[in-house]
């Protein structure tokens, strides 16, 4: 057998036990194997053993679970209500001043914890009732809480990032350096989205409803709000950029803040932390087994040749390297309608990195890229994971279809700054 007719066996089989509702990290896995048995032999086997072990043991992995601990206790504490509340003081008359103080919320949050799901649960708990309270239309309201919510693919600590710089070998903190502006680019585009529609129909942001939900809270009242969830993201990005300490590092110490800033609200409790241990065991299992099984495959269908396979394929096209870069920002957009992005990074960065180090781009600027295009597909039709998070805890007679009808326009906003990204690469690269 070739290794074209075995690459496209390869990825049939796994669209094919996919369909049938096999989970990916099952999937990779099982497809690995077999695909090392039938190519090697028994005796390659142990092959598989050494890249489950190199993967597990690296070590910025850790800083994962450190993370997703910090989200936990941020959606169990009433630190990110405050926030919001005391965001909603100075929000003022704006045109969609919630909608738009939502956004800044959720940049917040995802520079805290940088994990998306508990993110989008949270704002749909705290800010789409709230804005549908004082009357915003349900497509703004419900767009900016996924939108936002997906912020934290791209707001550093961002777990994609941490992801992608542990299969590419580049430097996460670098990553993380050319992510901020990129990220606010993105939360600005959004919330100028917001206060031109709201500015053009003042009916969508609630404008024929009394401001009765205010919150009664003086300017001091709403910076002591604002006051934690700041510090911390001071902490583990400060430390981060000035150098003081590693990514791992970083997110032990806002773990820590954290855990102490619940503490000292009076909030802690061994059921609050014990449900966000659970939570935090639920996602790093996932990740994990979702990695040993992409790793498994990846590492087999490399020693079986694919990677110069594909490599020789598309560098053998006679395009220029902006084109072959839009085939695979393609490439990772369709595949993000119908897998997670965990599997999406597993499978395809190990082969296209090595490509865009060969054409001579950057590769932080790369994942820039795939940061965006994984935002993308977080709230992308027909298996956008924001919109079903958001659904679990949505108000009755918000339907799937609403949701992602709402989020339409910005994603067309997403592939607009994906656009802005691929034409001037430096906006992201100017301080590495």
């Amino acid at each position: 057998m070739t290794i074209e007719i075995a690459t496209y066996l390869l990825v049939g089989s796994i669209f094919g036990l996919l369909l049938i509702g096999l989970p990916l990290a099952f999937v990779t896995g099982l497809v690995a194997v077999i695909f090392t048995l039938g190519w090697f032999g028994p005796s390659a086997i142990p092959l598989v053993g050494s890249r489950i072990y190199g993967f597990i043991t690296e070590y910025s992995l850790v800083a994962v679970p450190m993370f997703v601990f910090m989200a936990g206790l941020l959606d169990r504490s009433g630190m990110a209500r405050d926030l919001f509340n005391s965001m909603r003081v100075f929000s003022g008359r704006l045109p969609g001043g919630v909608a738009v103080q939502t956004l800044i919320v959720a940049f917040f949050l995802a520079a805290i914890s940088g994990i998306i799901g508990g993110e989008i649960v949270l704002l749909g708990v705290l800010a789409l009732p709230q804005m549908l309270r004082l009357g915003y239309d349900k497509k703004i309201a419900i767009g900016v809480v996924c939108a936002g919510g997906s912020l934290g693919t791209m707001v550093p600590p961002s777990i994609v990032l941490i992801i992608y710089g542990l299969i590419s070998g580049v430097s996460i903190a670098d990553l993380f350096k050319a992510a901020f502006i990129p990220a606010f680019i993105l939360m600005a585009a959004y919330m100028l989205y917001v206060i031109i529609t709201c500015a053009r129909n003042p009916n969508m942001s609630g404008a024929h409803k009394p401001w009765a939900d205010a919150p009664n809270l003086t300017a001091k009242e709403a910076l002591k709000g604002i006051a934690a969830p700041a510090t911390i993201a001071l902490l583990v990005l400060g430390s981060i950029y000035g150098g003081i300490a590693s990514v791992t590092e970083a997110a032990a110490m806002g773990a820590a803040g954290v855990l102490l800033a619940v503490k000292l609200r009076g909030e802690y409790s061994l059921k609050l932390l014990k449900e966000s241990l659970v939570q935090t065991l639920e996602t790093c299992g996932m990740i994990v087994w979702i990695g040993i099984g992409a790793a498994c495959l990846v590492g087999v269908y490399n020693l079986m040749g694919g990677n110069r396979f594909v490599s020789n394929a598309i560098l053998g096209l006679d395009v220029a390297p902006i084109v072959i870069i839009l085939v695979m920002m393609a490439i990772f957009l369709i595949l993000g309608m119908f897998l997670d992005w965990i599997g999406i990074a597993m499978l395809c960065l190990p082969i296209f990195i090595p490509i865009v180090k060969q054409l001579g781009l950057d590769p932080v600027w790369f994942g820039i890229l795939f940061a965006i295009n994984m935002q993308v597909s977080y709230i992308s039709p027909p298996f956008g994971p924001a919109a079903f998070y958001l659904k679990s805890v949505a108000p009755e007679g918000i339907t799937l279809k609403d949701i992602f009808g709402a989020m339409l326009p910005f994603i067309a906003i997403q592939l607009a700054v994906l656009g802005l990204m691929l034409a001037f690469p430096e906006i992201s690269t100017w301080a590495l």
